[in-house]
Protein backbone atom coordinates (compact mmCIF):
# COMPACT_ATOMS: atom_id res chain seq x y z
CA UNK A 1 0.00 0.00 0.00
CA UNK A 2 1.21 3.49 -1.01
CA UNK A 3 1.96 5.78 1.71
CA UNK A 4 3.32 9.31 2.35
CA UNK A 5 6.89 9.56 3.65
CA UNK A 6 8.56 12.57 5.68
CA UNK A 7 11.72 12.54 5.83
CA UNK A 8 14.18 15.17 6.90
CA UNK A 9 17.84 15.33 5.92
CA UNK A 10 17.14 14.05 2.75
CA UNK A 11 20.06 15.13 0.11
CA UNK A 12 22.19 12.35 1.31
CA UNK A 13 23.40 9.26 3.51
CA UNK A 14 20.79 7.11 4.78
CA UNK A 15 18.04 9.52 4.26
CA UNK A 16 18.99 10.09 0.34
CA UNK A 17 18.72 6.09 -0.06
CA UNK A 18 15.41 5.97 1.55
CA UNK A 19 13.62 8.74 -0.09
CA UNK A 20 14.86 6.78 -3.66
CA UNK A 21 14.04 3.80 -2.42
CA UNK A 22 10.57 4.74 -0.97
CA UNK A 23 10.00 6.80 -4.53
CA UNK A 24 10.74 3.75 -6.53
CA UNK A 25 8.56 1.39 -4.27
CA UNK A 26 6.02 3.54 -5.06
CA UNK A 27 5.50 6.26 -2.40
CA UNK A 28 4.68 9.66 -2.31
CA UNK A 29 7.86 11.69 0.00
CA UNK A 30 8.16 14.43 1.26
CA UNK A 31 12.10 15.22 1.39
CA UNK A 32 13.47 18.16 3.57
CA UNK A 33 16.83 19.50 3.98
CA UNK A 34 18.28 22.69 4.60
CA UNK A 35 19.35 22.54 1.13
CA UNK A 36 17.12 20.36 -0.96
CA UNK A 37 18.86 21.42 -4.11
CA UNK A 38 20.49 17.62 -4.24
CA UNK A 39 17.23 16.46 -5.00
CA UNK A 40 16.61 18.16 -8.42
CA UNK A 41 17.40 14.61 -10.08
CA UNK A 42 14.72 13.10 -8.50
CA UNK A 43 12.32 15.42 -9.02
CA UNK A 44 13.17 15.11 -12.55
CA UNK A 45 12.70 11.24 -12.23
CA UNK A 46 9.64 11.01 -9.96
CA UNK A 47 7.63 14.38 -10.30
CA UNK A 48 4.64 15.05 -8.13
CA UNK A 49 5.57 11.80 -6.27
CA UNK A 50 8.24 14.16 -4.27
CA UNK A 51 8.06 16.98 -2.44
CA UNK A 52 11.01 18.76 -1.74
CA UNK A 53 11.33 20.95 1.05
CA UNK A 54 13.97 23.72 2.57
CA UNK A 55 14.04 22.93 6.40
CA UNK A 56 16.05 23.82 9.26
CA UNK A 57 14.97 20.97 11.98
CA UNK A 58 15.73 22.90 14.56
CA UNK A 59 13.39 25.60 13.54
CA UNK A 60 10.04 25.01 15.33
CA UNK A 61 7.65 27.14 13.11
CA UNK A 62 9.78 25.95 9.41
CA UNK A 63 8.89 22.19 10.97
CA UNK A 64 5.47 23.05 11.48
CA UNK A 65 5.09 24.77 7.66
CA UNK A 66 6.80 21.62 5.82
CA UNK A 67 4.72 19.26 7.58
CA UNK A 68 1.69 21.19 7.08
CA UNK A 69 3.01 21.78 3.00
CA UNK A 70 2.99 17.88 3.13
CA UNK A 71 -0.30 17.02 3.86
CA UNK A 72 -1.46 20.22 1.54
CA UNK A 73 0.41 18.20 -1.34
CA UNK A 74 -0.49 14.87 -0.35
CA UNK A 75 -3.20 15.10 2.08
CA UNK A 76 -1.96 13.00 4.66
CA UNK A 77 1.17 11.84 6.51
CA UNK A 78 2.09 8.30 7.19
CA UNK A 79 5.93 7.67 8.26
CA UNK A 80 7.98 10.54 9.77
CA UNK A 81 11.58 9.66 9.57
CA UNK A 82 14.08 12.10 11.50
CA UNK A 83 17.20 11.54 10.04
CA UNK A 84 19.13 14.39 10.37
CA UNK A 85 22.40 14.94 12.55
CA UNK A 86 25.90 15.09 12.44
CA UNK A 87 28.51 14.50 14.91
CA UNK A 88 32.06 15.46 15.34
CA UNK A 89 35.20 14.12 16.82
CA UNK A 90 37.15 15.78 20.15
CA UNK A 91 37.51 15.05 23.67
CA UNK A 92 35.11 16.58 26.22
CA UNK A 93 37.63 19.28 27.25
CA UNK A 94 38.40 20.39 23.88
CA UNK A 95 34.48 20.91 22.73
CA UNK A 96 33.15 24.29 23.40
CA UNK A 97 29.92 24.68 25.01
CA UNK A 98 28.88 26.19 21.46
CA UNK A 99 29.61 23.23 20.17
CA UNK A 100 28.05 21.09 22.45
CA UNK A 101 24.63 22.92 22.18
CA UNK A 102 24.72 23.03 18.00
CA UNK A 103 24.89 19.33 17.93
CA UNK A 104 22.70 18.48 21.34
CA UNK A 105 20.21 21.08 19.74
CA UNK A 106 20.40 19.32 16.15
CA UNK A 107 20.25 15.72 16.86
CA UNK A 108 18.24 15.80 20.01
CA UNK A 109 16.06 18.93 19.98
CA UNK A 110 15.26 18.84 16.39
CA UNK A 111 14.19 15.34 16.81
CA UNK A 112 11.89 16.76 19.01
CA UNK A 113 10.76 19.32 17.59
CA UNK A 114 9.79 17.70 13.95
CA UNK A 115 7.81 15.00 16.09
CA UNK A 116 6.05 17.73 17.75
CA UNK A 117 4.78 19.45 14.98
CA UNK A 118 3.95 15.73 13.27
CA UNK A 119 1.92 14.41 16.13
CA UNK A 120 -1.35 16.48 15.71
CA UNK A 121 -1.36 15.19 11.87
CA UNK A 122 -1.13 11.59 13.14
CA UNK A 123 -4.01 11.84 15.84
CA UNK A 124 -5.89 13.25 14.16
CA UNK A 125 -6.05 9.82 11.77
CA UNK A 126 -5.11 7.71 14.82
CA UNK A 127 -2.53 6.35 13.12
CA UNK A 128 1.37 6.56 11.86
CA UNK A 129 4.83 5.80 12.34
CA UNK A 130 7.61 7.87 13.46
CA UNK A 131 10.84 6.84 12.65
CA UNK A 132 13.49 7.86 14.81
CA UNK A 133 17.14 7.77 13.57
CA UNK A 134 19.66 7.55 16.62
CA UNK A 135 22.80 5.41 16.58
CA UNK A 136 24.98 2.80 17.98
CA UNK A 137 26.07 5.54 20.03
CA UNK A 138 22.75 6.40 21.55
CA UNK A 139 23.41 2.70 23.22
CA UNK A 140 26.82 2.69 23.80
CA UNK A 141 29.06 5.98 24.54
CA UNK A 142 31.28 6.93 21.38
CA UNK A 143 34.69 7.43 21.97
CA UNK A 144 35.46 10.97 21.55
CA UNK A 145 31.49 11.95 20.48
CA UNK A 146 30.11 13.04 23.28
CA UNK A 147 27.87 15.72 22.30
CA UNK A 148 26.47 13.30 19.76
CA UNK A 149 26.43 10.75 22.30
CA UNK A 150 24.24 12.88 24.61
CA UNK A 151 22.28 13.80 22.30
CA UNK A 152 21.22 10.26 20.88
CA UNK A 153 20.96 8.66 24.39
CA UNK A 154 18.30 11.71 24.78
CA UNK A 155 16.48 10.61 21.69
CA UNK A 156 16.53 6.91 23.18
CA UNK A 157 14.85 7.85 26.38
CA UNK A 158 12.23 10.83 24.80
CA UNK A 159 11.52 7.97 22.24
CA UNK A 160 10.73 5.39 24.81
CA UNK A 161 8.45 8.04 26.43
CA UNK A 162 7.02 8.94 23.29
CA UNK A 163 6.15 5.51 22.60
CA UNK A 164 4.52 4.84 25.40
CA UNK A 165 1.70 7.99 24.78
CA UNK A 166 1.81 7.16 20.81
CA UNK A 167 0.47 3.85 21.29
CA UNK A 168 -2.92 5.61 22.44
CA UNK A 169 -3.63 6.78 19.73
CA UNK A 170 -2.67 4.20 17.20
CA UNK A 171 0.57 5.50 16.42
CA UNK A 172 3.70 3.28 16.24
CA UNK A 173 7.49 4.40 17.67
CA UNK A 174 10.65 2.68 16.28
CA UNK A 175 14.34 4.01 17.18
CA UNK A 176 17.09 2.54 14.32
CA UNK A 177 20.60 2.59 16.00
CA UNK A 178 22.76 2.27 13.29
CA UNK A 179 26.21 1.55 13.33
CA UNK A 180 28.58 2.59 10.43
CA UNK A 181 27.38 2.71 6.93
CA UNK A 182 29.07 3.70 3.84
CA UNK A 183 27.72 7.40 3.78
CA UNK A 184 29.34 11.00 4.15
CA UNK A 185 28.54 10.73 7.27
CA UNK A 186 32.13 9.23 8.58
CA UNK A 187 33.77 11.70 5.26
CA UNK A 188 33.67 15.23 4.89
CA UNK A 189 30.72 15.88 6.97
CA UNK A 190 32.50 15.67 10.10
CA UNK A 191 35.43 17.65 12.12
CA UNK A 192 37.58 15.23 13.52
CA UNK A 193 39.92 16.41 16.33
CA UNK A 194 42.52 14.07 17.83
CA UNK A 195 42.99 16.55 20.38
CA UNK A 196 46.09 16.65 23.04
CA UNK A 197 48.22 13.79 23.85
CA UNK A 198 46.55 12.73 27.14
CA UNK A 199 43.11 11.59 25.21
CA UNK A 200 45.05 10.17 22.51
CA UNK A 201 44.43 6.39 23.22
CA UNK A 202 40.38 6.92 22.97
CA UNK A 203 39.95 10.23 20.92
CA UNK A 204 43.25 10.07 18.57
CA UNK A 205 42.08 6.67 18.10
CA UNK A 206 38.57 7.37 17.45
CA UNK A 207 39.70 9.91 14.92
CA UNK A 208 42.06 7.10 13.44
CA UNK A 209 39.84 4.75 12.93
CA UNK A 210 37.15 6.85 11.46
CA UNK A 211 39.67 7.76 8.71
CA UNK A 212 40.61 4.43 8.02
CA UNK A 213 37.07 3.23 8.28
CA UNK A 214 35.84 5.40 5.36
CA UNK A 215 34.66 4.26 2.57
CA UNK A 216 35.63 0.49 4.68
CA UNK A 217 31.86 0.17 7.07
CA UNK A 218 29.63 -2.87 6.45
CA UNK A 219 26.86 -0.88 5.76
CA UNK A 220 25.20 -0.60 2.79
CA UNK A 221 22.56 2.46 2.45
CA UNK A 222 20.44 1.05 0.29
CA UNK A 223 20.00 -2.53 2.45
CA UNK A 224 19.26 -0.12 5.29
CA UNK A 225 16.84 1.49 2.89
CA UNK A 226 14.99 -1.40 2.10
CA UNK A 227 15.21 -2.73 6.07
CA UNK A 228 13.18 0.75 6.94
CA UNK A 229 10.29 -0.49 4.01
CA UNK A 230 9.81 -3.44 5.64
CA UNK A 231 9.69 -1.70 9.01
CA UNK A 232 6.96 0.52 8.18
CA UNK A 233 4.99 -2.27 6.64
CA UNK A 234 5.02 -4.57 10.03
CA UNK A 235 1.61 -4.11 11.44
CA UNK A 236 3.48 -4.19 15.27
CA UNK A 237 7.00 -3.26 14.59
CA UNK A 238 9.93 -3.19 16.85
CA UNK A 239 10.41 -0.14 19.20
CA UNK A 240 14.18 -0.81 18.80
CA UNK A 241 16.25 -1.90 15.41
CA UNK A 242 19.81 -2.01 15.03
CA UNK A 243 21.24 -1.65 11.35
CA UNK A 244 23.94 -3.59 10.91
CA UNK A 245 26.30 -6.46 12.47
CA UNK A 246 28.78 -3.41 14.04
CA UNK A 247 25.67 -1.90 15.76
CA UNK A 248 23.90 -5.47 16.71
CA UNK A 249 27.37 -6.87 18.31
CA UNK A 250 28.42 -3.56 20.11
CA UNK A 251 24.91 -2.95 21.29
CA UNK A 252 24.46 -6.70 22.54
CA UNK A 253 27.49 -6.88 23.99
CA UNK A 254 26.96 -3.78 25.75
CA UNK A 255 23.74 -4.54 27.41
CA UNK A 256 25.21 -7.86 28.55
CA UNK A 257 27.89 -6.04 30.48
CA UNK A 258 24.96 -3.57 31.98
CA UNK A 259 23.16 -6.62 32.52
CA UNK A 260 25.96 -8.05 34.34
CA UNK A 261 27.29 -4.90 36.32
CA UNK A 262 23.67 -4.70 37.93
CA UNK A 263 23.88 -8.23 39.15
CA UNK A 264 27.45 -7.57 40.94
CA UNK A 265 26.16 -4.21 42.28
CA UNK A 266 22.90 -5.57 43.51
CA UNK A 267 23.09 -5.60 47.53
CA UNK A 268 24.33 -2.22 47.21
CA UNK A 269 21.43 -0.56 45.09
CA UNK A 270 18.94 -2.73 47.23
CA UNK A 271 20.75 -1.42 50.28
CA UNK A 272 19.27 2.11 50.26
CA UNK A 273 15.39 1.28 50.60
CA UNK A 274 13.84 1.15 54.00
CA UNK A 275 13.79 -1.88 56.17
CA UNK A 276 10.68 -3.72 55.54
CA UNK A 277 9.05 -3.42 59.03
CA UNK A 278 9.41 0.39 57.68
CA UNK A 279 11.61 3.30 58.57
CA UNK A 280 14.74 2.95 61.54
CA UNK A 281 13.80 5.59 64.75
CA UNK A 282 16.01 7.42 65.66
Amino acid sequence: MSKVWFITGSTRGLGRALVEAALRAGHRVAATARNPDGLRDLVATYGPAILPFPLDITDADAAQAALAATVTTFGRIDVVVNNAGYGNIGSVEDTTLAEFRRQIETNLFGTIIVTKAAIPFLRSRRSGHIIQVSSVGGRVGAPGRAPYSAAKWGVEGFSEVLAREMALIGVAVTILEPGGFRTDFAGASTILDAGRPEYDSVVGAAARMQQAYDGRQPGDPARAAAAILTLAEMPEPPLRLALGSDAFHAILTAEQARHEDMLRWEDLSLSTDFPQNGPEKS
